[in-house]
C-alpha cells in the first residue's frame, strides 16, 4: 500500500484561524453532491462527506473523484480557496464507510 493519501480535509477554520459561517456549512457543501439512494431518501456522495474532526466541521474529498468527476473535484477545491479555508491531507487507508462497514459519516476522524 502507498503512502500517499486517498482523501484531501476541507476544515472549517480560516487561514486566520476563524471558525467558517454558516455553522452547516459543510452538510451544505456535501448536499451538493448527494443523491436519491435507493430507499428515495438523499444520501451523500461516497466521494463527499461531512465529518467532524477535533470539534470541527470537515469536509472529506476522496481523491478518486478527480479522476471520476474532474469539475467537482476542482469545484470543491475552489469553494476551499475561495473563502480561505485551511485543507490538509486525509487518511491514508480507506474509511470503514468506504469499505462497506457502515457507519455514521459524521463521526470524528482521526488526527
Amino acid at each position: 500500500m502507498s503512502d500517499k493519501s486517498t482523501e484531501v480535509v476541507i476544515r472549517g477554520i480560516t487561514h486566520e484561524g476563524k471558525p467558517f459561517r454558516p455553522s452547516d456549512w459543510a452538510e451544505r457543501l456535501c448536499g451538493v453532491m448527494s443523491a436519491f439512494g435507493a430507499e428515495h431518501r438523499m444520501e451523500y456522495s461516497p466521494y463527499v462527506q461531512p465529518i467532524n474532526s477535533g470539534g470541527v466541521k470537515c469536509v472529506v474529498v476522496s481523491i478518486e473523484l478527480e479522476e471520476i468527476e474532474p469539475m467537482a473535484y476542482k469545484f470543491l477545491l475552489n469553494f476551499a480557496k475561495d473563502n480561505e479555508l485551511q485543507v490538509r491531507p486525509g487518511r491514508i487507508a480507506k474509511r470503514a464507510d468506504e469499505a462497506g462497514e457502515g457507519g455514521c459519516a459524521t463521526g470524528a476522524a482521526a488526527e
